[in-house]
């Protein structure tokens, strides 16, 4: 390969010219700004600032489970892959609270004036935000929000076209909006097999979707099997590897979104069947409702409470936190806004300071870069209190 050299004077003197261009570019321009951004305005219609949503209808998805649908107030809804999340801002009491979903719908639903989006929600104990929704989320209630997040979808140049993906409970969701689109939407020439572990018969959520899904589509397999249902004629019991091996095929990309304890169980048969971090995506884990189930969790935590000291800006809250909670829960229960997205410790939108003070952080819930835990920065909602703290939270 050969550079052509124009001379010494030339080759040095190019930032001249180059400034002596935009000089006569500047010269040439119309005293009138064009204030069109074509980039700015793709940006927005891509990754909107902050939207507002309608409630457009609810409907039953199991006993314990309602599906709601949502329309954009502007008429605009972002592109987004199957697998990916809305994150919801609740007005509750005196707090704003922030808690993601997973889109349950296909991303060809969303498209064009008519569009739109679903998220499913199990209400099967007492939680504030599912509780919320229930009551509260009828149709034509607003509700402010953002979209799209998260990086658990099928990607062409990583996965195979063969996907397993194996699901408790609630976790269906991304593989309800993955099925729909391979049998309705633009994802046709990829082959799902889902693995869905439930508890009863009775209380399966979106099984009808799934049939609906199933019956439409020879690439969308549902494999469901039950724990606590003797009569069921399927397969019964929890996952295993002879389940799982049963149902793969050749080359499987597989997918897991569940609940801990069962994501635990899914971890060890695919590092006991050899599947590679690159075969193997989960989506994210969030914190249990009990704390002393995680690993590592300091003995007797949860019987504690501290203080914290929270700094924003030249402001500062001290305010009262149970060992038991992340620390993203205490500032939301006194009413300091906090931005959340993920909920698991991996997105860093609640990325803060620990100026003093230690705070225990599940290994499955540490999406920290390396620097960051070199210099103290944590995530507010995958981080429990373990002594007195002061941090330092930005200012929303």
């Amino acid at each position: 390969m050969s550079i052509k050299v124009k001379g010494f004077l030339k080759d040095v003197g190019g930032a001249s010219r180059v400034t002596a261009l935009r000089k006569a570019s500047i010269e040439n321009a119309s005293a009138s700004p064009d204030p069109k951004d074509p980039i700015r305005e793709l940006a927005d219609k891509l990754h909107p600032s902050g939207m507002e949503f309608i409630v457009e209808s609810v409907r039953d998805a199991s006993p314990t489970s309602k599906i709601f649908r949502f329309r954009s107030a502007d008429g605009h809804i972002p592109p987004f892959q199957a697998g990916q999340y809305v994150n919801f801002r609740l007005r509750i009491g005196g707090s704003e609270l922030t808690r993601p979903y997973t889109i349950s719908s296909a991303p060809f639903e969303a498209r064009g004036e008519e569009g739109f989006f679903e998220v499913t929600i199990r209400r099967n104990r007492p939680y504030l935000v599912p509780d919320w929704f229930f009551e509260n989320a009828k149709p034509g209630v607003r509700i402010k929000g953002n979209m799209p997040f998260g990086t658990f979808y099928w990607e062409p140049l990583r996965d195979s076209k063969n996907v397993v993906a194996i699901a408790g409970g609630s976790g269906i969701t991304p593989f309800l909006s993955m099925a729909r689109e391979i049998a309705f939407g633009e994802m046709r020439d990829v082959s799902l097999t889902i693995l869905y572990g439930s508890v009863r018969s009775d209380d399966i959520v979106l099984k009808e979707e799934l049939d609906r899904a199933e019956r439409a589509s020879e690439n969308v397999r549902v494999i469901h099997f039950l724990s606590g249902d003797p009569d069921w004629r399927g397969e019964k019991g929890f996952v295993t590897r002879e389940l799982i091996e049963k149902y793969s095929g050749d080359d499987p990309t597989y997918m897991f979104c569940g609940p801990l304890a069962m994501f635990r169980l899914v971890r060890g048969i695919m590092d006991c069947m050899g599947v590679t971090c690159r075969r193997f995506r989960r989506d994210v884990i969030s914190q249990p409702s009990d704390p002393t189930a995680l690993d590592g969790w300091p003995e007797g935590n949860e019987k504690k409470s501290y203080y914290i000291t929270v700094t924003r800006g030249i402001h500062e809250d001290v305010i009262k936190a149970s060992g038991a909670e992340p620390v993203a829960v205490a500032l939301e229960r006194a009413a300091i806004p906090v931005d959340t997205h993920c909920r698991g410790g991996e997105c860093g939108f609640c990325r803060s300071r620990l100026i003093s003070g230690t705070v225990f952080i599940p290994s499955f819930g540490d999406g920290r870069r390396l620097m960051d835990k070199e210099m103290g920065w944590f995530h507010a909602c995958s981080a429990y209190p373990t002594s007195d703290l002061r941090i330092k939270i930005p200012i929303l």
